[in-house]
């Protein structure tokens, strides 16, 4: 916010209001409206500068006025002013106190800083960093930020390679699933990381609530389920030529039709979830949506082999 407006009283006329902005001589950059007040600087609404230029000199600012343009409390969160601002195409917008009282006004230029530190501080998260990492920080200050979540991967890695354990077994006994384990984790992965940054970016637009979150989840569950089958049968009849096998063509299809179809479901919910617990998703969504991917993936793939083919 910042304090460089101009306001008028309801009572003058648009004659004076010119006259006095040509006393003035200049006026605040971004100023498309002036904020109408009484004598306790209480706020009214606004006057337009295109409606001051185009109406009738002898009109009342009262008769050009916009009464019921809402101000932003000075109170409300960056995020919802920038929010607003891009739903209404704003230039610039007064903001009152508690009691209604004028007390600035915010311009496009401010709204579009914090639009940028939010994207910076959203595009750090989804690397597992925090906004205050520099790139000429120092070796030691940067490792030690960075550590917490390279951990945290290791763990989630650990799970996944525990899974593959489960099956060495089968992997020993038929070497062409070891060859293809990796694509089936692969296409889950990239699957749910489509629908987890749509379900973010919702998120961080307002776009996406508790409220609209059955249909996101119907929605990617038809498209993970779609895909699924489509690239099943490409992947699917590559193994079997590959190895000549329609046994293990069948089964990575399958596992494929699976694995997706659960990347789109977690893409979905883990943000929504982690949201309601107060983690910031994009710092945490990523890394449990892999674990996810590459468990169910795994499990799937190797399960159905051991059934099948042992």
């Amino acid at each position: 916010m910042n304090t460089d407006h101009i306001t008028v009283r309801r009572n003058v006329s648009l004659r004076t209001v010119l006259r006095y902005l040509r006393a003035l001589g200049e006026l605040p950059d971004y100023t498309d409206k002036f904020m109408v007040v009484d004598r306790r600087e209480r706020y009214l609404g606004i006057l337009r500068l295109r409606r001051l230029v185009t109406g009738r000199p002898e009109l009342s600012v009262s008769e050009a006025m916009e009464s019921d343009f809402q101000p932003i409390p000075a109170s409300v969160a960056d995020e919802e002013v920038a929010r607003r601002f891009s739903d209404q195409d704003l230039i610039s917008a007064p903001v009152v106190d508690d009691e209604g009282r004028l007390v600035g006004r915010i311009t496009v230029d401010d709204v579009v800083d914090v639009i940028r530190e939010e994207s910076e501080q959203t595009l750090m998260n989804l690397a597992g960093m925090d906004e205050d990492e520099d790139m000429f920080a120092p070796v030691l200050v940067s490792s030690r930020r960075r550590a917490l979540w390279l951990g945290i991967n290791l763990v989630t890695a650990l799970l996944a390679s525990w899974v593959i354990g489960l099956f060495e077994d089968t992997i020993q006994r038929v070497v062409a699933l070891a060859v293809l384990m990796p694509i089936v984790a692969s296409m889950g992965g990239i699957a749910g990381s489509q629908t987890l940054t749509l379900a973010i970016r919702g998120i961080a637009l307002g776009q996406l609530s508790q409220q609209n979150a059955r249909w996101l989840v119907l929605k990617e569950l038809a498209v993970g389920a779609i895909n699924g089958v489509l690239w099943a049968v490409v992947v699917g009849g590559v193994a079997w030529l590959w190895f000549a096998s329609t046994t293990i063509g069948l089964l990575i299809a399958t596992a494929l039709i699976i694995n997706l179809v659960c990347a789109a479901l977690s893409g979905a919910l883990l943000p929504l979830s982690l949201e309601r617990l107060g983690i910031d998703p994009a710092l945490a969504g990523s890394v449990l949506l892999t674990t996810v991917t590459d468990v169910v993936g795994f499990m799937a793939f190797l399960g159905l082999a051991t059934l099948f083919l042992t």
